[in-house]
């Protein structure tokens, strides 16, 4: 007796739904993801040829625009209640100073927010601001005992020859 082979039956898997899902998928991502917190003042930095990591946390930001406006900026961190968990959430604030002010503005975040005495000072200048504004400023860090700081630059892309 011989036996009949069973004819095979192509199997297709239709890839339209799972491509759909990925696609929506992205789209969501995209669409609720902030890359970079908006700034409050627009610097453009200066160039330089060094580069040192800063870190994610911890530090308190004084952005100067050419026009010598001041711009004191931290982040700190909020418990907040979310679907009966209770979560962390970093909230940024501003404040604005003048050269003249800005160590009463570092000593009061200093001492209203736990732990801000140790935070790092960071200064974001304009490439363009003048000599007088970033010397006042330094004198006034001087005058609250802050010796060490730290100036954001861009790198510098080197020219091919």
């Amino acid at each position: 007796m011989l036996k009949r082979m069973k004819r095979r039956v192509d199997i297709r898997i239709d890839m339209t739904p799972m491509v759909d899902i990925a696609f929506l998928l992205l789209i969501f991502y995209m669409a609720t993801t902030s890359f970079k917190p908006p700034e409050k003042l627009h610097v453009s930095l200066p160039a330089s040829h060094s580069e040192i990591k800063l870190p994610e946390s911890d530090m308190i930001y004084v952005t100067v625009t050419k026009e010598d406006s001041i711009m004191v900026e931290y982040i700190t961190k909020q418990k907040v209640q979310r679907e009966g968990e209770e979560i962390s959430e970093a909230v940024r604030h501003y404040q604005e100073a003048t050269p003249t002010d800005l160590p009463l503005v570092i000593t009061q975040i200093r001492a209203s927010v736990p732990g801000a005495y140790k935070w790092f000072v960071v200064i974001k200048a304009d490439k363009d601001v003048r000599y007088g504004t970033m010397n006042s400023i330094m004198n006034a860090l001087q005058e609250i005992k802050i010796s060490k700081f730290s100036l954001v630059t861009e790198m510098e892309k080197e020219q091919e020859i």
